[in-house]
């Protein structure tokens, strides 16, 4: 299974936060899926880091984990993003759910809003 990691999913894995329960934890160490983060969610991390809204031990460079493949933003998914109806606004969700429409990849998130949009989830 290809996994879109949203941003908080990837953030709770890696400071071991219980709001990821145990078994999105054992989907995301098992080895037989691929896991993806966007580039967009890096951007977020930064952003919310730059203005004191998340604290990181790690650099931006080095938070990703080696199993986890940075997904690019590409053209096909920012016109994606044109079509999708506005169950949110928030831009890198936005996004997020546009990549996983496009590349066909499942989500992983906690977020209400993306139960409305026409995408394989795993809440």
């Amino acid at each position: 299974m290809n996994i879109l990691l949203d941003t908080h999913i990837l953030l709770w894995h890696l400071m071991d936060d219980p709001r990821l329960n145990e078994d999105k934890s054992q989907i995301i160490e098992n080895t037989q899926h691929n896991k993806f983060l966007s580039i967009a969610s890096l951007w977020e991390i930064a952003i919310k880091s730059s203005i004191g809204k998340l604290h990181i031990q790690q650099s931006i460079e080095t938070i990703v984990p080696q199993e986890v493949t940075i997904l690019d933003i590409k053209l096909p998914h920012i016109q994606e993003v044109q079509q999708l109806p506005f169950h949110h606004r928030d831009p890198f969700d936005r996004i997020i759910i546009a990549q996983a429409i496009c590349e066909k990849f499942t989500i992983m998130s906690d977020d209400k809003y993306f139960q409305h949009y026409d995408i394989e989830l795993i809440r």
